[in-house]
Order: structure tokens, then C-alpha cells, then sequence
């Protein structure tokens, strides 16, 4: 008898998990209005060195097409990543007065131009 009951009771359970699985339903996946992909441009960044050049392309080799000091604000279109000599370095497209390329590493990125701001001028103090 009791294992009669065990494995009705076993059925049961199964029957129960399997309609709670099958209950729900889909939900349609909505990217949030701040999304990359819902803008011209993919953050702002401020500038951390000293002094860096702006490039006329993602490469060393580019010749400098002006420069930019620490706290300098920039908004970045895109971002490439190029190989040399098994080396990968990321490089960010800016816009602005001085439009041009900047390696990702003398900056700081941001997704709000307020954050940038604020970090801006948190380094000109």
C-alpha cells in the first residue's frame, strides 16, 4: 500500500511541475532607450594623460592632427580595436572640434555626458 501511495503521490508532483513549466508564457525582449544601439555616439570620455594626440587614423604611424590636455571632455562615436605585431590597442573615434582618433587608454569612459562632466572637472581642480 504505501508504495502504491509513494507513487501516485510521485505522479502527482510530476503532473504539477509540468504544468507550471508549461504555464508560462513568452515575454518579448525590448532594448531600453539608452542603448548603444539607439544612438549617434557610445559614451564620453575625459582625457587622463598629461597630453595626448589626436590621430588622423587608429594607428601609430597616423600623423597628429592636434592634441588634447587632461579633463578634456570628448564624445565617442566608435570604437576600434587594431592588431600590430600580435599587439591588439583600442583606439576611439571623437567628435568635436578636433575630430580624430585617441588610444582608449588616456582616457576614462563614461556613459552619461553629467558623469564626464563631473570627472572633468573633478581633474581641473
Amino acid at each position: 500500500m504505501r508504495i502504491a501511495v509513494k507513487h501516485t503521490l510521485g505522479q502527482l508532483l510530476l503532473l504539477v511541475v509540468l504544468c507550471t513549466c508549461t504555464a508560462k508564457k513568452e515575454a518579448s525582449v525590448i532594448p531600453p532607450v539608452t542603448s548603444p544601439f539607439s544612438r549617434d555616439y557610445i559614451g564620453f570620455g575625459v582625457v587622463t594623460e598629461s597630453f595626448t594626440h589626436i590621430t588622423s587614423d587608429p594607428s601609430e604611424d597616423s600623423p597628429s592632427i592636434g592634441y588634447l590636455r587632461r579633463g578634456s571632455l570628448v564624445r565617442i562615436l566608435r570604437r576600434q580595436t587594431i592588431k600590430v605585431a600580435d599587439v591588439f590597442t583600442s583606439w576611439v573615434l571623437i567628435e568635436g572640434d578636433r575630430h580624430g582618433w585617441l588610444k582608449e587608454d588616456v582616457m576614462d569612459i563614461y556613459d552619461s555626458e553629467n558623469q564626464a562632466k563631473t570627472a572633468s572637472e573633478s581633474m581641473s581642480r
